[in-house]
């Protein structure tokens, strides 16, 4: 694949690159500059369902991050269908993409995770290179609720799933990069 600024990413690298960390650890502006390093043109696609005032107010700050270059895409589900062939895209993030299944499936924690499985699935059969940003909810407090840790199950088998197709994992500890995959082939 060619990228805007002429960058050559090969097929046979992998088309997943997998950023993960703690809250606030750097992922999103990790994710921004890389996808930049990539391309003049990145698409940025999030899968956010807006809850509340606050994290509207947390959008907005993210939004405003991104100039013209950015071709901005809000889904919630179905990133696959999204016209994103042959283009560096961010996801960010896989824990809001996870919420809206579980809340969908009416927290069926196994067929939210064969849903967003088949989404990954697709997008490793699409042409391009795609960012995507997770966070590690289990590394926290022990969730006190059935709930949180049924979500928090969810969370760590979905990361366990993009990290083993991803051809490059990249964990944030306090604003630092540090790669813990890279594909070999």
């Amino acid at each position: 694949m060619q990228t805007g600024n002429n960058t050559r990413i090969s097929r046979e690298d992998g088309n997943i690159i997998f950023i993960t960390g703690g809250a606030r650890s750097g992922k999103s502006r990790y994710a921004q500059q890389l996808a930049l390093s990539l391309t003049d043109s990145p698409v940025y696609i999030a899968t956010a369902k807006i809850w509340d005032e606050d994290f509207a107010q947390r959008v907005s700050r993210h939004k405003a991050e991104r100039d013209e270059r950015w071709t901005n895409f809000e889904e919630q589900r179905n990133v696959s269908k999204l016209p994103v062939d042959n283009r560096v895209c961010i996801i960010d993030c896989v824990t809001l993409w996870l919420s809206n299944f579980f809340s969908d499936t009416k927290r069926d924690i196994e067929l939210s995770l064969q849903l967003f499985k088949s989404e990954i699935d697709a997008l490793v059969q699409k042409p391009g290179v795609f960012i995507i940003i997770s966070n590690e909810t289990g590394m926290g407090i022990h969730a006190e609720t059935e709930i949180g840790r049924k979500f928090t199950d969810l969370q760590g088998w979905a990361n366990q799933y993009v990290a083993a197709k991803a051809a490059k994992v990249i964990f944030m500890i306090s604003g630092i990069p540090v790669t813990i995959k890279t594909n070999t082939a």
